[in-house]
């Protein structure tokens, strides 16, 4: 299954170069006042996780209309978290190049005249730009130049390049990171995998845990021929249903997070549904591999996962876990729109920049020599970023529909919260559709702090359970449920293991996945209406 690499690593430089010049301008920017610096308002407000009516806009001056925040904490002017207010609500039809967008995604790997077109990641830059292209187009149309500016402005520098910029960072840098080894590939083997990284995933996050073990998990499973399915539970554990512990588990929560809900709400309240899904979906895997996987697999292949095996060694720790480290506390303490420990709110892309730096720093003082065994180039992390600027911003007239029908929808009940922000957040990105969810609820909170009020056991808490368990759970319905996912497919072929397709593995995920979340609404949310 191995695939040829060069004999010898390749050169980071230009890699460390080019982070190193875009620090220097934005630092430079920053000095010369082109950059707003940190705020030295703090609002009262903010000591309650709620932000002050007249925070800095997204262009960084003062803005004394009425804000809401966006996927990221942005500010988006008027009642419109999704699209800014003062935007008429889109078209129906205005969704067309998102469902295009999803439809190539699904069947160009299968077509036998594209198949191969697809693979270059190039070539899904084309589709999903040009698509992208499209949706601006119709904000041209019907909303002028301000129309494409705001998307933009909203889509790309918004949304895009923070969620793009910590994949980035935590790929590149937890790819320094090689845990190596060849152990017996039995059912119980991966079974460990799966519970190691479904509670790593709560405290690196669950891209961070994702590439940490899914390398040592296929090298392991090397020599057996029926591996696909061990990758697919993996997506579903570590890429997703693990990470919902702590906000750094999954970038929904992180909104909850900024939002003003408690660090640890999500541990004292998400706990037992966590363990009862992931012990589920393991429990499953267990019987899957093996009473049907392990038994096909031939006598010969067998004996050598027997014999060929090597206890698991770990390189590349220093300085790369600190860094991992680094790029957490970055996410949770830099968001522009949040006082930094009362001194004021610190400028903006400060954050994303400092991860790159992070990312040069693991670059520059780690082994090469461990990335080239981990076989590690940005292959993945590239697709990521040529399918999801697309995604981005065809899913805008989405968003901002769901926004402004989101109350009418009848969502009244957390079991409804559930499963309404879980079939949303498999299609479109559960980060912005948990954030129109939780606005949903406040809208319909009569009391002063919603984010205050989930603290305490009633119907708040029990609504705010349901959005978040759906918004991470069924992040791994699709392959662009959770950024993760992609990733990992990508790895994993190329490492050798044929993935299934777009409707292959929904396949997957609605015989194994739906059961188990029926059985968790059912337990935790039904009888709370």
């Amino acid at each position: 299954m191995s695939h040829n690499h060069d004999s010898e690593p390749k050169s980071n430089t230009p890699v460390i170069a080019a982070i190193v010049v875009l620090a220097l301008v934005y630092f430079g920017l920053l000095i010369t006042g082109r950059i707003p610096g940190p705020s030295t308002e703090v609002a009262s407000a903010d000591s309650h996780g709620e932000h002050a009516d007249h925070h800095e806009d997204d262009h960084g001056d003062a803005d004394t209309h009425e804000v809401s925040l966006d996927s990221t904490g942005h500010a988006a002017h008027g009642n419109d978290a999704a699209h800014g207010g003062g935007h008429d609500i889109p078209h129906p039809l205005a969704v067309t190049p998102f469902v295009l967008l999803l439809g190539a995604i699904a069947v160009f790997p299968l077509l036998r005249a594209t198949e191969h077109w697809w693979e270059s990641n190039l070539h899904r830059f084309y589709v999903a730009a040009g698509l992208a292209v499209v949706t601006l187009l119709y904000y041209f149309a019907t909303e002028g130049q301000s129309g494409v500016t705001h998307t933009l402005d909203h889509a790309i520098l918004g949304e895009y390049v923070p969620f793009i910029v910590l994949l980035f960072s935590l790929y590149t840098i937890s790819g320094g990171i090689r845990i190596q080894g060849d152990l017996a590939a039995h059912p119980s083997t991966n079974c460990v995998f799966l519970l190691v990284g479904g509670v790593l995933a709560s405290f690196v996050g669950t891209t961070g845990a994702a590439m940490l073990l899914i390398r040592p998990l296929i090298e392991t499973n090397n020599e057996r021929k029926h591996v696909q399915h061990t990758v697919v539970f993996f997506i579903f554990v570590v890429c997703n249903c693990g990470g919902c512990l702590l906000p750094i588990g999954d970038p929904p929560l992180f909104l909850g997070y900024l939002q003003g809900v408690s660090f640890l709400w999500t541990m004292w309240n998400l706990w037992l549904p966590w363990i009862l899904t992931n012990a589920a979906l393991i429990g499953i895997y267990y019987c899957w591999d093996r009473f049907i996987a392990y038994p096909r697999e031939t006598i010969k292949d067998i004996q050598r996962d027997e014999t060929e095996t090597r206890p698991l060694q770990i390189t590349g720790l220093v300085p790369n876990i600190f860094l991992l480290l680094g790029v957490i506390l970055c996410v949770a303490l830099l968001d522009p729109n949040k006082s930094f420990f009362g001194l004021g709110n610190p400028p903006k892309y400060l954050r994303e920049v400092l991860q790159l730096l992070l990312v040069a720093a693991s670059l520059a003082f780690g082994s090469n020599l461990v990335r080239h065994a981990n076989r590690f180039n940005y292959h993945a992390i590239i697709e990521v970023a040529a399918l999801f600027i697309g995604i981005f911003i065809c899913m805008q007239p989405a968003l901002a529909i769901l926004n402004e029908k989101g109350p009418e929808l009848g969502i009244n009940s957390p079991n409804k919260a559930f499963w309404a922000t879980g079939f949303l957040s498999s299609f479109l990105d559960n980060a912005p559709t948990y954030l129109v969810f939780y606005k949903t609820a406040e809208a319909s909170y009569a009391g002063e702090s919603f984010a205050s009020a989930v603290a305490n056991v009633g119907a708040e808490q029990n609504m705010l359970i349901g959005i978040s368990l759906g918004a991470v759970f069924m992040g791994a319905m699709t392959y662009i449920g959770n950024g993760p996912n992609f990733m990992v497919r990508a790895i994993s072929e190329e490492m050798g293991v044929k993935m299934p397709s777009f409707f292959g593995y929904m396949f997957y995920s609605a015989g194994v996945l739906l059961p188990v979340f029926a059985l968790v609404a059912y337990l935790f949310l039904w009888s709370t209406g």
